[in-house]
């Protein structure tokens, strides 16, 4: 009896290795599986722009498998997730990215949105960087209906620059 003591203990062993070889499998497969995922969703999380010959600077977007222009840009320094959308007057800011990236709340205001008419707060970003872009005091409102850490990108940002969409990409242009 024994004798098959250790043959069970080695038995238990070995079960418990293939166990934690799959648990560690089955983890590497979902880490992959979810930066795959958010590179879908943010094709532009690392945005790089050119610099041409009459000082411009270009900053290309891709579009997601959703349609939409998502990319990472930098407000006042941080890195933040935005949506581009030409029918946002301003940059809207969901009240949490607001008060993560440190946003102040101004005069409150009403806006419109797709759900209808909202109560939301003038602010103002000291810098906002998309690439090599660089764009400065740049109006914005804190909407508390957009989810999460939400970021609309709208024509407060816009309309200092030109942009050109052709196929599947948009490129932005600071002159």
């Amino acid at each position: 009896m024994t004798e098959k003591q250790p043959v069970e203990s080695t038995e238990h062993l070995s079960r418990g290795f293939t166990i934690l070889a799959w648990l560690c499998l089955l983890g590497l497969l979902v880490w992959w599986f979810h930066g795959y995922l958010q590179g879908q969703q943010n094709p532009n999380q690392q945005l790089h722009s050119v610099h041409g010959s009459q000082g411009e600077v270009r900053t290309t977007l891709l579009r997601n498998r959703s349609g939409h222009y998502v990319g990472t840009a930098l407000i006042n320094g941080q890195a933040a997730d935005f949506m581009l959308d030409t029918g946002a007057t301003t940059v809207a800011v969901s009240e949490l990215a607001a008060r993560r990236l440190g946003l102040p709340r101004g005069q409150r205001i009403q806006v419109m949105t797709a759900n209808g008419i909202a109560d939301a707060w003038r602010s103002r970003i000291d810098e906002l960087q998309l690439g090599d872009i660089r764009l400065y005091q740049v109006e914005a409102s804190i909407v508390p209906n957009l989810s999460g850490t939400e970021i609309l990108l709208g024509m407060s940002a816009l309309n200092q620059l030109e942009f050109n969409q052709q196929a599947n990409q948009l490129t932005l242009i600071q002159r």
